[in-house]
C-alpha cells in the first residue's frame, strides 16, 4: 500500500535534512516508521521530484492509523496536519442457519464502506464458485466445506476460510428449559434449592430469572440456600442472545414449613428448680424455663432428648425421650424437569 501525493516546496537557502513518515511520537521527536519495530522490514520511502512517498507491505489491520509526514531543516522543522487516515480491514464471513436447518446463509461483510454496487467473487474449499453483485450466498449445510470471499477486483484480498461446523451456525435459543435441585425433594422451609435455566443458542444465552413475572436473578443458576415460605410462588426464566429470546415453562414452588414441637420439662421441686435439655447426653438448653420449641421439625432433629430439673438441693433426672421424625412433604411438581 503507498501513501503518496505528499509534496512539499521550501526556498534555495534553506538545506533539508531529514525527512520522516510517522505515526506517533517519542518523547519530543516523531519516531520515524524504518526505525518503528513495529513497521521492520515492512516500509521504504521513494521520492520523485517534490513528492515523497511512503510504502508498505504486508499491510495489517494494527496499521489502521493517521500518518504524517515531517521534514526537518537547517532553520525549522515542518509537520503536514491533518495527516491522513488509514483504514485497514478484512472480510469476514458470517455464517448464520436459515429456517431451513439445511442450508446456511453465507454473509461477506466489511468495516469499510464499500461501493453500492461491489460484485462479490465466492469461494468453496479455495475453488470460485459464485460471482454476484449480492453480499450474501445461500449454500447447502456440509461440515466439510469451507468458504471465502472477496470484492471482485481485489481477489488478491479474500477473506479467511470458515468451515460450516457447529460453532459458526448462529441461532436464536429454541427452548428454554428449567431443573430444579433438592438434594431429598422436600422443598421444606430452611433447605437448599437450585433452580438451573438452559437453553441451546448459539451464541450463549444470557439468562433472567423471574418470580410471579418479575426479575429476581440475571445468572443461569436461581440459589435458595436456606429457602423461606416468602420464597413460595410462580417462577421461569429466559434465554435471550442476540438473535431473539425464549421464555421457559413456569414452574410454582410452594414452601412447606416443618411441624412445630414443644417438650416440657416439669417437677414439683421446692425451691423452683431450673431445667437443662439434653439431644443424645449433649447440652441443649438451660434455663428457669422447662420449655424446649423446635419451630420447624426435620429428620435431623430425630434422637434421644431428656432434661434434668435441679434446685439447691439437688437434681433430679427425666427418662428418655426418643423422636422419630419421618419426612411427608413431598412436591411432585419440582420433580419434573420443564
Amino acid at each position: 500500500y503507498r501513501l503518496s501525493g505528499c509534496s512539499f516546496k521550501y526556498p534555495s537557502r534553506v538545506n533539508v535534512l531529514k525527512r520522516v513518515w510517522f505515526t506517533k511520537w517519542n518523547k519530543y521527536n516523531p519516531e520515524d516508521l524504518k526505525t518503528d519495530p513495529v513497521y521492520a522490514g515492512r516500509v521504504s520511502y521513494s521520492s520523485q521530484w517534490k513528492n515523497y512517498t511512503l510504502t508498505i507491505r504486508d499491510l495489517r489491520e494494527s496499521d489502521s492509523a493517521v500518518y504524517r509526514f515531517r521534514f526537518e531543516t537547517n532553520q525549522k522543522n515542518f509537520t503536514g496536519l491533518p495527516g491522513v487516515t488509514l483504514t485497514v480491514t478484512a472480510l469476514q464471513v458470517h455464517v448464520g442457519r436459515s429456517s431451513n436447518s439445511n442450508w446456511a446463509t453465507l454473509t461477506c461483510q466489511s468495516s469499510c464502506r464499500l461501493n453500492y454496487h461491489s460484485s462479490y467473487n465466492w469461494y468453496k474449499n479455495g475453488h470460485k464458485v459464485s460471482s454476484r453483485n449480492k453480499y450474501w450466498y445461500s449454500v447447502n449445510l456440509n461440515p466439510s466445506d469451507s468458504y471465502s470471499c472477496a470484492v471482485r477486483g481485489y481477489e488478491d484480498f479474500s477473506s479467511p476460510s470458515v468451515c460450516l461446523n457447529v460453532k459458526y451456525l448462529l441461532d436464536a435459543p429454541k427452548f428454554a428449559s428449567v431443573l430444579v435441585l433438592n438434594n431429598s425433594h422436600e422443598i421444606v422451609e430452611g433447605s437448599s434449592v437450585n433452580l438451573t435455566c438452559s437453553s441451546d443458542a448459539n451464541p450463549a444465552a444470557n439468562y433472567t430469572w423471574y418470580k410471579d413475572k418479575k426479575p429476581v436473578n440475571t445468572e443461569q443458576q436461581l440459589t435458595f440456600s436456606s429457602i423461606q415460605s416468602s420464597d413460595s410462588g410462580e417462577y421461569h426464566c429466559t434465554a435471550k442472545n442476540e438473535l431473539g429470546q425464549r421464555p421457559s415453562e413456569v414452574i410454582f414452588i410452594n414452601i412447606v414449613e416443618g411441624s412445630s414441637v414443644n417438650l416440657t420439662c416439669s417437677s414439683d421441686a421446692n425451691p423452683a428448680a431450673n431445667y437443662t435439655w439434653y439431644k443424645e447426653n449433649k447440652l441443649l438448653l438451660h434455663g428457669p424455663v422447662g420449655r424446649y420449641h423446635l419451630s420447624s421439625i426435620s429428620s435431623e432433629d430425630s434422637g434421644n432428648y431428656s432434661c434434668k430439673a435441679e434446685n439447691l438441693y439437688g437434681p433430679a433426672q427425666s427418662v428418655t425421650l426418643y423422636i422419630d421424625v419421618e419426612c411427608k412433604y413431598f412436591s411432585e411438581q419440582l420433580r419434573k424437569h420443564v
